[in-house]
């Protein structure tokens, strides 16, 4: 859960949700004329891309590029350039966790196949925000399935007395009523993988199965994409992934 925390300068709010991706996407605007024409229409532009992300990725959708990829119905090259893009990202991500994080995932038939749920979620809302970074004088928090991006206009101060400041709370992973450490943000990511609310679903690579340990990995960083990825490695790998993510200074800051 995310909630502003006071600044000295009173800012007007406005907050949309839609479901996207299989999941509540909440985008939460504050700063000024948040409700005005070109504010609506970059909230719009920003769902329009998590959309667009959908109708590639989701292996919910027969119709999705990756589910007719994985049926070898179309070629890669007759896909969309995002999914190329993907394959890179996914291999990037397995070099730089020790293999840790991969996009070869268990299928309903048994086997392993492209699946790049893992990154695809953080890389979408990263995508969608540069919509709402355009907006001068405005901060934005999306909050995707309970992992959240913040950021705001380049020109919007990030502290000081003027800097719109958010609290994201974590959820205790063995009680969901309790808030386990808050985050205090004016630009940055938050993304949380775990067992907590999905049970077993995060695939662990080298013992070729899924975790279902109690706890949760959250990790802070500028980008969704890598935080999630990160969480993701550090929550099924081991203590070389977690020495590689210390050495990751390019990609994110704090793990908790």
């Amino acid at each position: 859960m995310n909630r502003p925390a006071a600044t000295t300068t009173p800012v007007s709010r406005r907050a949309w949700v839609e479901r996207v991706m299989g999941m509540p996407v909440s985008i939460h605007l504050r700063g000024h004329d948040v409700d005005g024409t070109v504010a609506r229409a970059a909230v719009g532009d920003a769902y329009a891309t998590l959309r667009e992300m959908d109708s590639v990725f989701s292996t919910y959708r027969d119709d999705s590029d990756v589910m007719r990829l994985r049926r070898e119905e179309v070629e890669l090259s007759q896909c969309s350039a995002l999914v190329e893009e993907a394959l890179r990202i996914g291999q990037r991500a397995e070099v730089l966790t020790c293999g840790a994080f991969t996009t070869l995932l268990p299928t309903g038939d048994g086997d392993l196949s492209f699946d790049p749920t893992g990154l695809v979620k953080g890389w979408g809302v990263d995508l969608a925000s540069r919509a709402l970074r355009t907006l001068e004088g405005v901060s934005f928090c999306i909050n995707a399935g309970g992992d959240i991006l913040i950021g705001g206009h380049a020109e919007l101060p990030t502290d000081g007395a003027d800097a719109i400041v958010w609290r994201v709370g974590i959820e205790n992973p063995r009680d969901p009523r309790q808030i386990a450490s808050t985050l205090t943000l004016t630009r940055g990511a938050v993304a949380t993988s775990g067992t907590a609310a999905r049970g077993a679903h995060l695939y662990d690579p080298a013992a070729r199965e899924l975790v279902g340990r109690p706890g949760s990995v959250t990790v802070t960083g500028p980008t969704l994409l890598w935080a999630d990825v990160w969480a993701t490695a550090l929550f099924v790998g081991g203590d070389e992934t977690r020495e590689a993510f210390a050495r990751a200074t390019d990609y994110l800051s704090t793990a908790l």
